[in-house]
């Protein structure tokens, strides 16, 4: 018999309006048409082993430039960078600025590293850009793409949807176990979060222990399915 305490639920068909319940925010890097950075701050986006799946609105330049460019950088900031990132929020980079966003409140920004305050980074393996200030940067290439709720009342433009391989991982050493290489200790790690459009952080100790920190690492996937160069 469970001991947790029941809660009353309300049914609720035409509410909530979006459905952020909580995930990480990413700065995604990518290049424009004219060989500059842009820089996108987003929270959809799942992983499952080296794959990343992300979703985007075709009317941004993101979703353009790696339909094009083939590339993208994974950044993902902490607590730390909230101003950045949220200094970010209201730019973007197509021109003209597209009908729904002027509505928003968004302009045009063509550089948004400077508008943030951030550090561009050359990619190792990539073309797209890194930050240099985000504890953890993942290079990527698009996989594929597919459509998103086509034609579904209430949309503005259309989503899609992009699954891209990770083929290098970059971490500070700062969020790493010490004296082990390439393994993140999530008590030095502070990704910044996203739930209902608003930001929060993680709390420095464990709720609960957990069975599967119990399994290796090294279990999880074949090595084989780490990408590579």
């Amino acid at each position: 018999m469970s001991h947790l305490p029941t809660m009353l639920h309300s049914s609720c068909p035409d509410a909530p309006a979006i459905l952020y319940f909580g995930t990480p925010v990413v700065l995604i890097g990518t290049r424009n048409p004219d060989g500059s950075a842009n820089l996108a701050p987003f929270s959809s986006v799942f992983w499952l082993g080296w794959r990343a799946v992300i979703g985007l609105g075709t009317a941004s330049q993101t979703a353009a430039n790696l339909e094009r460019t083939g590339a993208a950088v994974l950044n993902l900031p902490s607590e730390e960078q909230v101003a950045a990132v949220d200094r970010l929020a209201l730019a973007t980079a197509a021109d003209p600025v597209p009908r729904y966003k002027q509505t928003r409140g968004y302009r045009h920004v063509a550089d948004k590293f400077a508008l943030a305050g951030l550090t561009e980074l050359a990619g190792e393996v990539t073309c797209a850009p890194r930050v240099a200030e985000c504890p953890v940067q993942m290079e990527a290439e698009r996989v594929r793409c597919h459509g998103l709720a086509e034609g579904e009342a209430g949309l503005e433009g259309r989503l899609v949807v992009f699954e891209l391989a990770v083929r290098r991982v970059h971490l500070a050493e700062s969020i790493l176990v010490p004296g082990e290489r390439g393994r993140v200790d999530p008590l030095r790690w502070r990704p910044l979060m996203m739930s209902f459009q608003r930001y929060f952080g993680l709390t420095a100790r464990e709720v609960h222990p957990s069975r599967l920190a119990r399994i290796p690492e090294h279990l999880y996937a074949p090595s084989a399915s780490r990408g590579g160069d």
